[in-house]
């Protein structure tokens, strides 16, 4: 199991003032932060970005790659940034996500294909809906494959993203548990001939509610999914308590 850093977002006060002023220094400053033991990748978020401002995802890829070797995921909904990102990389990353939604699979299966990066699949419906129960998520993950594998990608460079419910949800721990039914299914040899690759946004569980829920909750989650077998975990890397439980996973797995 590898960690990717999602520090390097919109929501983050530090990436929004670099976005504004368009300063790569404070940027560089925490992706070097995030470089800790385990993180293999780097997920890179603009968040929202009107028109006339698309070239910050540009600006956000190549001020990171200037102080890391880490992978780069590129991370937006919007097809148009993730493809100016991609003109900018220096090795290829990875596309942050495909669902079933008429337009991303219009838009952005062809840019994966296009320029063979890896892509995640995220398990969410035409109505960017995430099915409740581990059978829903599984049936998404067959469409999603066909419909990648169909357009010309490797079945190898697909990475299912069952996605981790916000703990505010009505039925969140139960999703959770789900998730990690996913997870096992997909990362065995369950549903198709080989085991895939797997991953979900940790962060997801605590996002907007840290006063309500400690940092334990994901470390537990994170424990749960490794056993699962999951293959990268979407995670502020920037938490001790996280990283300390990654080396503890990692070191007894090994």
């Amino acid at each position: 199991m590898q960690l990717a850093a999602d520090n390097l977002h919109a929501l983050n006060p530090i990436v929004s003032e670099a976005l504004r002023k368009l300063d790569p220094k404070p940027l560089q400053d925490l992706v070097k932060r995030c470089e800790v033991p385990g993180v293999h990748y780097i997920d890179i978020n603009p968040g929202y970005l009107s028109a006339r401002n698309e070239d910050r995802m540009a600006f956000m890829v190549e001020a990171v790659q200037e102080v890391t070797q880490r992978r780069l995921i590129l991370d937006s909904p919007n097809p148009r940034l993730l493809a100016k990102g991609l003109a900018v990389c220096r090795e290829k990353p990875i596309l942050n996500a495909l669902s079933l939604e008429e337009r991303k699979i219009e838009e952005i299966l062809p840019l994966a294909a296009e320029h063979g990066t890896q892509l995640v699949l995220l398990l969410m419906d035409e109505r960017s809906m995430v099915p409740p129960t581990m059978e829903g998520r599984l049936a998404i993950a067959a469409e999603l494959r066909e419909r990648a594998v169909g357009a010309g990608l490797r079945e190898e460079d697909l990475i299912f993203d069952p996605v981790l419910p916000n703990l505010t949800w009505l039925d969140g721990a139960a999703q959770v548990k789900e998730v990690v039914r996913a997870v096992r299914m997909l990362s065995g040899w369950s549903l198709f001939p080989e085991p895939v690759r797997t991953m979900v946004g940790l962060s997801n569980l605590r996002s907007g509610q840290r006063h309500l829920y400690p940092v334990s909750v994901e470390t537990s989650c994170l424990t749960m999914l490794a056993g699962a077998g999951l293959s990268m975990a979407l995670a502020n890397v920037l938490q001790p308590e996280l990283t300390t439980a990654y080396q503890v996973i990692t070191q007894f797995a090994s």
